[in-house]
């Protein structure tokens, strides 16, 4: 069993920036790779990003390429997603997810945390 807990949401200005962190427990946890989705209203669930636990490889969205940032700390058992240069359409729900390398889908995923909200002002 993984555990998932996303923090750091919150309400920004368009072009600011924010960081999300996952703390991540459970004992098969480093055998997933771990990522991000998030969910607007009306709108289904999306990739964001991922990143592998051992080798640190790292994949992204079209739409946060250049933008945003996904890193992850052993020691901290944590997973991060550094958000910069923030628009309006990056509103939504943020989930931290575990799952089947290279997690870029919905159907990769065997945990999701319980997400958190992000809200760009324009």
């Amino acid at each position: 069993q993984v555990q998932l807990v996303e923090s750091g949401g919150g309400l920004v200005q368009a072009g600011g920036s924010l960081r999300l962190s996952c703390a991540v427990s459970g004992r098969t946890a480093s055998s997933y790779t771990m990522g991000w989705f998030r969910q607007a209203p009306g709108k289904e669930r999306e990739f964001v990003a991922s990143i592998s636990w051992k080798v640190g490889t790292t994949y992204y969205a079209d739409s946060v390429k250049g933008r945003f940032t996904i890193s992850r700390d052993n020691a901290k058992n944590t997973v991060y997603l550094q958000m910069n240069n923030l628009k309006p359409e990056d509103t939504a729900v943020y989930y931290c997810a575990a799952g089947v390398h290279p997690l870029l889908n919905t159907g990769h995923v065997v945990y999701w945390g319980p997400g958190t909200q992000v809200t760009v002002s324009s």
